[in-house]
């Protein structure tokens, strides 16, 4: 008798609405717990290497709460010549960004980990990717910018821009292999990781 497919509970580690919804298209049932984490760069780490160290600790973390389950954790970092961009928190901080980043090209790392913990041995249990994505933003007026910011309220951002909003009007060019990457969770490289971890994406 072949045994019948149990689904192993799958788990986002994240509280962020944008990674949420991007994962919901799936179609797959799935819980969000949030990870108890700092997430600050460590010194002299480079912008890649912070990306995959937070993704990693955030699927971890939550792994531990919930033994047996495929956990997500994502991060990304934002960089303009080398230099971390972070989430502008208000709006004067925001327009700083963009005022900085207009007419220039800014990397997204966005790392993904899958963490499956019904592997005992902690290197198997871990996928791990980056995904980069170069946006080449739009060279805009100060008054430009700072009516976009007051209409979109990006605080909560990394390059104070929503591509899957307004935001998009903002930027000139998008470069990258995994069109949701920049939006926080690269859902070609995703679905990659599930299928290797013996997910069912289309039930059969």
């Amino acid at each position: 008798m072949i045994p019948s497919y149990i689904a192993p509970r799958l788990i986002l580690a994240s509280s962020s609405p944008y990674r949420r919804e991007l994962l919901s298209r799936l179609q797959l049932p799935f819980d969000t717990i949030s990870p108890d984490i700092i997430e600050t760069a460590l010194p002299a780490e480079a912008p890649q290497q912070t990306a995959l160290r937070l993704a990693r600790a955030k699927a971890q973390a939550v792994a531990r709460l919930a033994p047996g389950s495929l956990v997500i954790g994502s991060d990304q970092v934002a960089t303009l010549d080398g230099g971390q961009i972070g989430k502008p928190g208000n709006h004067a901080n925001a327009l700083a960004q963009l005022q900085l980043m207009r007419g220039r090209q800014v990397v997204f790392h966005t790392a993904l980990c899958l963490w499956d913990g019904r592997n005992a041995d902690e290197q198997a249990a871990c996928q791990l990717d980056n995904i980069q994505t170069v946006v080449t933003f739009r060279n805009l007026p100060d008054a430009e910018l700072d009516a976009y910011l007051r209409i979109e309220q990006p605080y909560d951002c990394a390059g104070s821009a929503k591509n899957e909003g307004l935001g998009i009007a903002i930027l000139e060019r998008i470069d990258s292999c995994d069109p949701t990457a920049l939006t926080g969770l690269p859902m070609i490289a995703l679905t990659g990781m599930l299928r290797r971890a013996g997910v069912r994406l289309f039930g059969t």
